[in-house]
């Protein structure tokens, strides 16, 4: 294995010199359009925001299968496996996935918690993808509440060019070192069809189906057939099995100055849990057995949307976005008979989280008949009804109660803006936000961008959002004997602030180098962050309060050197991060602790036989951050608060690709996590039964190889 891994490293010096990056500075495609935070469709030259945006090539050519792997190559964001749940999220600046706002064609995913934030980014396939993009910073005026730490807006693809298009693709992976064909087996095994139909030159239809079976990952345990009768605790996975399947149906109109398109998305997931702690049972006669309790997690979503752009009158933009939304989330408890591989008793299906989403944003622009002026007025709604049951958290007044809750809110936005001049261009806004929850909230933005030159441009950019409390933060109900955490319907929203500045400069040589080069400092603060505090230290009592703040510095750059089917793309971040962290007794130290990150993209096609090599590379630092330490001795003890650390890893993927047959068919072939990284020790949040043990955090299953097949009909 040694060998193989210095192998793969002595080829990744050869692509340092010899590489094309397609990332998210890609040359090829610099003049494409983009829309997030935009009034209409734009160049992103042109955007007065920073926008990062990841093609379907880069994708492609990274061989990954949902949103969450896409996006953990990029600098500033984690993407962390959830406990238990089988959820990941994306974490931006230090900040986790309450602060960040999901998007599919410009509208909010429906969640567990509420609406485009915490969603789960491994049910997002990539393989009807056009690109992703991606703004960092609060954009509260033009994307609402949980906008604070930045937007991912994940497009689809909605033009077809041919009368009739097909793509079939079959994907197979190992696992760490396991893999075998069948059910109940090991790996990860994934089928793809997508069919694009033109009907005439205004109409268009698609379909396409992803099936994406995972079929988990041991770890440091020993799978579900596993069995000791001194019950050592190593029955189980440390990835749980996964199966997913979704779908996707659209049809588009364009004609004139009028585009329309409806899309509808059903994902169903099913995701094995298996207990890691057997019991006996005796089943008469003198004879005994061993039995787990084990349990289905079933999840059905549905996603209905609809986009209108048109013109009314002769001049003005309308830009409407309409949706229907349903996650409902199922527990199916079952008894396994270890020794002898069968369920002895399985119980009812319940639902114990359902969310109902009815969501519309419209946007007019275009009011005046002036190329130097322009303005935007605005309105969302959403009205979003959650059920959360009792069977599976603690929730409502005694803490066995379900909870339903509607939440209706409602938003008006507007900005305007300027192109003072050749070379300066200004945009502020401002959104008024009610709620028949919280109170009122304003949020306000104002950016600038300077074309200092042909080649250069510098954007300034502030903007605020404000992030609604969560279900667990609000309703949860937990006393016994051992605990007492109470929700707080109370609390009232997040606050949090950005300012940033982003410079960009594109130059090429006499022998046709094309380079790119930004840089870019960002700042962040949120206030009346929401937390856990002690209220009462005998009996010991929790709640939660508006009393942490956040603050976080970024500094970044990055170069694209390509000279044709050769390029590179390296990128380095600096970030720190200073929490004023309060119990209610104590608080803690609120200095600033910063960590490093690096990537590097590059990838290599042979002009003649047009074989791609694609390497992937990303190093994230060692962080410090204070945790609060309690004195299990003396409850009467406040405790303290000590510095925590999250150790360093490394992430390392290369594929190779070849087309047969004039591009119909394509092979790929490669490894991901060379460095085979799954856990790293960390003394800020420890573990527990369904993540990785005390003072481990899981972040990936190991080293993997994988084998792909395209066709293109």
């Amino acid at each position: 294995m040694k060998k193989k891994v210095l192998s793969i490293l002595s080829l990744s010096a050869v692509l340092w010199i010899h590489a094309q990056e397609k990332d998210t500075l890609d040359q090829k495609k610099i003049e494409e359009v983009v829309i997030t935070g935009q009034y209409m469709q734009q160049s992103i030259n042109k955007s007065i925001y920073k926008v990062e945006v990841i093609d379907a090539q880069q994708i492609k050519n990274m061989a990954v299968t949902t949103a969450a792997e896409v996006l953990n190559q990029n600098l500033n964001i984690l993407i962390e496996p959830s406990r238990g749940s089988g959820d990941s999220s994306a974490n931006i600046m230090g900040l986790t996935g309450e602060y960040t706002k999901i998007l599919i064609d410009n509208i909010p995913v429906v969640s567990d918690q509420g609406m485009g934030n915490l969603v789960d980014l491994t049910k997002l396939n990539v393989n009807n993808i056009e690109r992703i993009e991606i703004v960092k910073g609060s954009m509260g005026v033009e994307y609402g509440n949980n906008a604070v730490a930045g937007v991912i807006n994940i497009i689809t693809k909605k033009n077809y060019s041919k009368k009739f298009t097909g793509i079939a693709s079959l994907q197979e992976e190992t696992v760490g070192k396991d893999y075998d064909w069948f059910k109940k087996g090991n790996g990860r095994h994934i089928q793809f069809l997508n069919l694009g139909y033109k009907i005439n030159d205004n109409w268009t239809i698609a379909a396409d189906i992803n099936h994406n079976d995972f079929q988990g990952f041991k770890g440091r345990y020993n799978g579900y057939k596993y069995f000791s009768e001194n019950n050592d605790g190593l029955r189980g996975y440390d990835w749980q099995p996964k199966d997913q399947l979704t779908t996707n149906a659209s049809i588009r109109y364009n004609k004139n100055n009028t585009t329309f398109y409806y899309k509808v998305n059903f994902l169903t997931e099913k995701i094995n849990v298996y207990n890691p702690v057997i019991e006996e049972l005796y089943v008469g006669g003198g004879n005994r057995t061993y039995i787990a309790n084990d349990a289905d997690y079933k999840t059905k979503r549905w996603i209905h949307q609809f986009n209108i752009q048109t013109k009314i009158g002769s001049r003005i933009n309308y830009n409407g976005d309409f949706s229907y939304q349903t996650q409902e989330r199922k527990k199916q408890e079952y008894q396994y008979d270890v020794p002898n591989r069968q369920e002895l008793s399985r119980g009812e299906d319940f639902t114990y989280y359902k969310s109902e989403v009815m969501y519309s944003r419209g946007m007019f622009s275009n009011f005046l008949d002036s190329d130097r002026v322009n303005f935007q007025i605005g309105y969302e709604l959403d009205r979003t009804k959650g059920f959360a049951s009792g069977e599976i958290g603690d929730f409502g007044s005694t803490g066995n109660d379900d909870v339903n809750r509607t939440i209706f809110n409602y938003a008006n936005f507007l900005s305007a803006e300027w192109n003072v001049n050749s070379w300066l261009s200004l945009r502020p806004g401002v959104r008024l936000a009610l709620s028949n929850k919280f109170d009122s909230q304003y949020n306000y933005s104002a950016t600038a961008r300077f074309k200092t030159t042909q080649n250069s441009d510098i954007r300034l950019v502030f903007g605020s959002a404000n992030r609604f409390p969560t279900y667990d933060e609000l309703y949860t109900y937990m006393v016994d004997n051992n605990h007492d955490i109470r929700g707080n319907e109370n609390l009232k929203p997040e606050t949090g602030y950005s300012a940033g500045i982003f410079w960009d400069y594109t130059t090429a040589t006499a022998d046709n180098w094309k380079f790119n080069f930004s840089a870019s400092g960002m700042y962040l603060d949120v206030k009346d962050r929401i937390e856990s505090v002690i209220i009462s230290n005998s009996p010991l009592k929790y709640t939660y309060l508006n009393v942490d703040n956040y603050k976080s510095l970024l500094f970044g750059g990055s170069i694209t050197a390509k000279k044709g089917d050769l390029s590179l793309n390296a990128g380095v971040s600096v970030l720190g991060i200073s929490q004023g962290l309060n119990t209610g007794n104590i608080t803690s130290p609120d200095d600033y602790n910063f960590y490093a990150e690096a990537n590097l993209a590059a990838n290599y096609t042979l002009p003649y036989t047009q074989t791609l090599f694609a390497l992937y590379y990303k190093y994230t630092g060692t962080k410090k951050m204070f945790t609060h330490q309690v004195n299990a001795q003396d409850p009467l003890d406040p405790g303290q608060y000590i510095l925590g650390t999250i150790d360093d890893f490394s992430m390392l993927n290369f594929t190779v690709s070849q087309p047969f047959f004039n591009n119909h068919l394509e092979l790929s072939a490669g490894i991901k996590n060379i460095f085979d990284v799954s856990t790293i020790r960390n003394t800020v949040q420890g573990g527990d039964g369904h993540n990785a043990a005390a003072n481990q955090q899981n972040l990936f299953y190991g080293r993997s190889y994988f084998a792909r097949l395209n066709y293109n009909f």
